[in-house]
């Protein structure tokens, strides 16, 4: 096994690890707040600071890690996350909405860092002349990811379940402070620290290609998240009557299946020399919300309507993430990269910020419908801008 296959493993595992707990914490806090008679409103709300401090974790983020090395920063994200779980491990009655925003806040903080820093480091793991291998290791990354945020979902709602909210949030502290200590002594001193220290004012991109990508992975996560956040689990337990298990499993399958997805994207989209395949896979997914919110108006059946287009645009997301999340990669610059990928999903972070803020107050004033037309006109933006990617993809100088 060579040195970057190690490593690679490494950072790979610490992701997962993390990605457990940040997918249980997700489905723990929406399914505990909406029992305790929080509108969808109210709970959009408590994840406000989760992904407003996400926009600035990377871009300051990326800049840490050019400075300090991307080993110092995802460590760090792992200590901020248990740090997170244990403010959420009070009393009952502490558990106000500032506190509970507080916790989520130094959440969002934790895995973005988590994030840049997984993310970034495979750049450096893969030679410049070897991009098929990297947009398969950037796939298997991204989708083991997106597997195993399934199955912290179903977690979530496994724990909340079988020992409460506090006991589950004590079992993930104590589980992810085990692979902080062995994070520790197995990740790669100095891995990604840039030779030229890089200026404050470098955070911002000065790349066409990377400024464009950003925007359409702004309005592409928006897209998703404008339903998929709270407006999906409240409707699939208000309207269909399921209880907390059946809403965790399902919303569990739906990620482990997305990820899945990502998984094999290079399989599926084929030679991504040109920026066709972008612009196609997000005009496909464009049509799937604005069709489910078409066959509600009609009076069809909701449970195949919103299931089946759900599984649907599952698919045609994934395949649209992953492209993303390899042609950030590819555009990087090899010398603090993670100044790059900070600020492309500091983009990333701001579309799920505003999926949030309008999956609770367009899902309770207007319904799901509303939401689903909302979201295929922020696919269309994402198509859109896509057009205005480089047409072919020359490496990074």
């Amino acid at each position: 096994m060579t040195a970057a296959v190690r490593q690679y493993l490494v950072i790979t595992g610490n992701y997962w690890a993390f990605t457990l707990t940040d997918g249980a914490l997700r489905m723990l806090v929406v399914l505990h707040f909406h029992q305790l008679g929080y509108s969808p409103l109210e709970i959009a709300l408590l994840f406000i600071f989760y992904e407003f401090f996400g926009i600035v974790t990377n871009l300051v983020g990326g800049y840490l890690g050019a400075r300090i090395g991307l080993n110092r920063t995802m460590n760090l994200g792992l200590f901020l996350q248990i740090l997170a779980l244990g403010m959420l491990a009070v009393p009952a009655a502490m558990l106000t909405v500032p506190w509970v925003m507080a916790a989520q806040a130094m959440s969002g903080i934790a895995k973005d860092l988590n994030k840049m820093s997984a993310k970034s480091g495979i750049k450096l793991l893969v030679p410049d002349g070897e991009q098929d291998r990297l947009y398969k290791w950037v796939a298997i990354l991204t989708g083991s990811k997106n597997t195993l945020k399934g199955v912290g979902f179903f977690l979530g709602g496994v724990l909340l379940m079988a020992v409460g909210f506090t006991g589950a949030v004590i079992i993930m502290a104590v589980v992810l402070g085990l692979v902080w200590l062995a994070s520790l002594f197995l990740l790669k001193q100095e891995m990604g620290k840039s030779k030229a220290k890089p200026k404050f004012r470098e955070i911002l991109s000065k790349s066409r290609a990377i400024n464009v990508l950003s925007a359409a992975r702004m309005f592409l996560f928006g897209a998703r998240d404008i339903w998929f956040v709270v407006a999906l689990p409240v409707y699939l337990h208000t309207v269909f009557g399921w209880d907390f298990w059946k809403v965790g499993g399902f919303m569990a399958t739906w990620v482990i299946g997305y990820g899945f997805i990502q998984t094999i994207a290079p399989r599926i989209t084929g030679n991504m020399e040109s920026k066709g395949p972008a612009v196609l896979w997000a005009a496909a997914l464009a049509l799937v919300p604005a069709a489910i919110a078409a066959g509600l108006v009609m009076g069809w059946s909701p449970q195949y309507v919103v299931i089946g287009g759900l599984l649907l645009f599952g698919v045609l997301f994934a395949i649209n993430s992953s492209l993303h999340s390899y042609l950030i990669i590819r555009y990087a610059r090899g010398d603090g990269v993670s100044l790059d990928v900070g600020f492309y999903y500091m983009s990333n972070a701001a579309g799920r910020l505003l999926g949030t803020i309008l999956s609770g107050w367009v899902y309770q004033v207007y319904g799901l419908e509303a939401c689903l037309w909302i979201s295929a006109g922020l696919v269309a933006m994402a198509a859109l801008l896509s057009l205005m990617l480089p047409q072919r993809h020359e490496a990074p100088a």
